[in-house]
């Protein structure tokens, strides 16, 4: 079960509600759908949805649009929904997703929640350009490929959080030498070797 305590921070009872029913459904769909690493669907709780909820964490508020990226099973796009629909509800959360069994999972979800969040059932070069404030993603792809998708997406100003494992330093290193940006890593609270790139003033070069 999804407290407070394990998310390291104190939500609303409707929140948790909503976050435990999100996590029944995962497992439901799961074992169809392989939302989830099966290894790791007995530890949902920590290791995707504590996880997750962190990245509402790192920016000040107010925020704009956000945007997922790869959302898969919702992770960290959808618990950033929930937690917003509390603490920011006018916030729009868009999530973009190609596969498309995926995506009517989180349009289930959505709408079993009570969410206004938006999903994209594209591929993320593919779809328009969002004007992102925040573009989030995880477990997805290299930081040079995720350049390109904030590139993409992101609005000029806005902030990409990526969150990376231990070899996030080599990764930034090989960003670096495509892309000129602002960067600020946040040690993960949930993995003390993880990270939470916080991305910004994005340049090609």
């Amino acid at each position: 079960m999804i407290t407070s305590e394990t998310l390291g921070f104190d939500v609303s009872r409707e929140t948790l509600e909503r976050l435990n029913h999100y996590l029944a459904l995962l497992n439901k769909w799961n074992p169809r759908i392989n939302l989830v690493a099966r290894a790791t669907l007995a530890e949902a709780v920590d290791r995707h949805f504590a996880d997750s909820a962190q990245l509402v964490t790192v920016l000040p508020r107010p925020l704009g649009h956000w945007v997922d990226i790869g959302s898969g099973g919702g992770f960290p796009g959808l618990v950033v929904a929930i937690l917003l629909a509390e603490h920011a509800p006018d916030v729009p959360v868009s999530l973009i997703e190609s596969d498309t069994r995926k995506a009517t999972f989180l349009r289930s979800v959505i709408r079993e929640t009570g969410l206004s969040a938006k999903v994209h059932a594209q591929r993320i070069e593919a779809c328009a350009p969002q004007e992102a404030t925040v573009l989030s993603a995880r477990a997805l792809a290299p930081l040079p490929k995720l350049m390109e998708f904030a590139a993409r997406h992101l609005a000029p100003g806005g902030t990409a959080l990526f969150m990376k494992g231990e070899s996030w330093g080599k990764e930034l290193e090989d960003a670096r030498s495509q892309w000129q940006f602002s960067c600020t890593p946040h040690t993960s609270k949930t993995n003390p070797n993880a990270v939470v790139l916080e991305i910004g003033d994005l340049v090609h070069v």
